[in-house]
Order: C-alpha cells, then structure tokens, then sequence
C-alpha cells in the first residue's frame, strides 16, 4: 500500500478551475477573494510539484495543455468529492443519519413520491435514500424487521403509529379493444371470471396477503406495478389499478374502465409510518414531513 502523501494540494487544484472558469488570473483570484500574486503562486507550486505541463503562455493569455485539460475534469470531480466529504461531516455533526431507508407502496404516486425525494435532495444532499419498493405484507415486514426507518403502507402493523397520508382509488381497467369491452353491457363477475385478470405479487416473505378481487380462473402474478400495467396496455389482462398511474392511457382512450355492475372501483388509505416514533433521527422526520406536505397537495389528499 502506497502511503506516500499527495505533492499537490485541494488549493491548488482549486485555483486551477477557477482560472479555467474565469479566463484569466485577475477575474479568478476576484472570484476566490484572493491576490493575484496568490494564486499566481499556487499554480506556479503545482505546476512543479507535476510532471506533465499542464499550463503554457500564449502571447498575453495563459492556455490549457490537452494534458491540463485532461487534469482539469479530474480536479472537478476530485473538488466536488472533498465537498461532498466536508457536508457529510457537517450532517454527522448535527446528528443526522447518513442514510434513510424508506419502503413505499408501488401504488403510491410515483410523482408524489420523487417530489418530496426532490425536496429532500436540495435540504439534505448528504442523506443517501435507500428505497424500497414492496408490495402488501412486505412493507409491514420491512417495518418489522427493522428494514425500513419510514413506510408509506395500506397495512399498519401491530405495535405501529400510522398517519393516513393519502387515498389511492383503484378502477379495473381493461384496453379499450379486449373482449370484456366487446360484451357492450354492464359487466359481473361472472364475466371477469372467463378472462385473464394480472396481479402483483405480495413481496413479504413471511406471511402472504391477497388483496382486491381474485376470482379469475386464469390469472398472470407479476412483481411489480409497471409490469402489470404493461401487460394491461399489450390487451393481455384486466386488472385493478390505481387510476393516478394510469390516468393518460385512461384520457387518451387507449385504456377504459370496466363497466361493472359494482366493485369497478375502490379506494383504499395508505399510512405513514416512523418505524421508531420517538427515536427517530432528523433526517427521517424531514422527510416524513416532506411527503406529508406533498400528499396534502395532490387531489388525493387525506
């Protein structure tokens, strides 16, 4: 292992990209509140201090060797790096977790959801998310195992707080062209039962949960939402979907509701859940509150 010590320093890569970002030394010691005759001096030292010429005199201006330029991407990631390593230890300081783990159901919003990650992103840009994307009984188990620090769950276990966050409204759709269609007439279950229906599989391990009506007698189990709407979209199955994530394909035509009988609809609740209330770090709480508020702007709203 190689422990000798760098020869150049962050200063002098710095001033480096601020030359390139300001053209010449005068704007870019201006830009970093420093003298001229400073920073002349700290590309000066790494200039020497490398092997390679990185800068060269072209009449009155100074121009970047293809090796300085070369240098000159790598010092920008390498500058950024250090910032990203300062705002980690200003995180740490202030006690906030370096990482948020957060189960959601895929039948929340995704727009909702990315909206208050957005939000979270710009006030905590040093928290890594680790996001969970689970389906019925495995968000519970991810609160319950300790997986998930927040859950945005239909289910709230025994031992848990949940505040209702928002309601999904599910409508069995079908392609506008399927056989159900077709029929031209109010639909029963007797009519489901003779075509395929498409459903998400439960991603608990423990302890499996149907959920909505299951009555077909030919049936496809996908894992995930976007893949049961894909197969819906190819006339493949009907299924039970949340109507925001298929809204455009609904307006457009290409996707019509069911004309059931009864049951062509229904709505559900979905919780949020701190899977320590009282324990809870700031960087969950901020992010609790954040799609909390997000949730209070859609038309679903609690």
């Amino acid at each position: 292992m190689n422990s000798q010590a760098p020869r150049t320093t962050l200063d002098q890569w710095d001033a480096l990209c601020a030359l390139a970002d300001h053209g010449t030394f005068e704007a870019a010691a201006a830009a970093q509140n420093r003298s001229q005759s400073s920073l002349s001096y700290a590309l000066k030292r790494l200039q020497e201090q490398l092997p390679a010429a990185v800068l060269v005199p072209h009449g009155r201006r100074t121009l970047f060797t293809p090796q300085g330029e070369l240098l000159l991407q790598r010092a920008r990631a390498l500058l950024e790096e250090a910032r990203a390593l300062e705002g980690l230890a200003n995180t740490l300081a202030q006690g906030w977790e370096p990482e948020v783990r957060l189960a959601v159901e895929v039948v929340l919003s995704p727009d909702l959801l990315l909206r208050a990650l957005a939000r979270f992103s710009r006030h905590a840009p040093q928290t890594r998310i680790q996001l969970i994307e689970s389906v019925l009984s495995g968000t519970c188990e991810a609160l319950m195992q300790r997986q998930a620090d927040l859950a945005v769950t239909g289910q709230v276990p025994t031992g848990f707080l949940g505040d209702p966050l928002v309601r999904v409204e599910f409508v069995a759709v079908a392609r506008q062209d399927h056989p159900l269609h077709a029929l031209g007439r109010t639909l029963d279950h007797a009519d489901l039962r003779r075509h395929r229906q498409v459903v998400v599989r439960d991603t608990g391990r423990f302890r499996q949960v149907d959920s909505g009506w299951l009555g077909a007698d030919e049936r496809w189990t996908v894992s995930h939402l976007s893949t049961a709407i894909a197969v819906i979209r190819q006339g493949l199955a009907f299924a039970w979907v949340p109507r925001d994530q298929v809204r455009d394909e609904l307006a457009a035509g290409a996707l019509a509701p069911l004309p059931l009988a009864q049951g062509g609809t229904r709505v559900e609740t979905l919780y949020l859940v701190l899977a320590d209330r009282d324990g809870a770090g700031p960087a969950a709480r901020t992010l609790a509150r954040m799609l909390t508020e997000e949730a209070g702007r859609s038309p679903a709203a609690v």
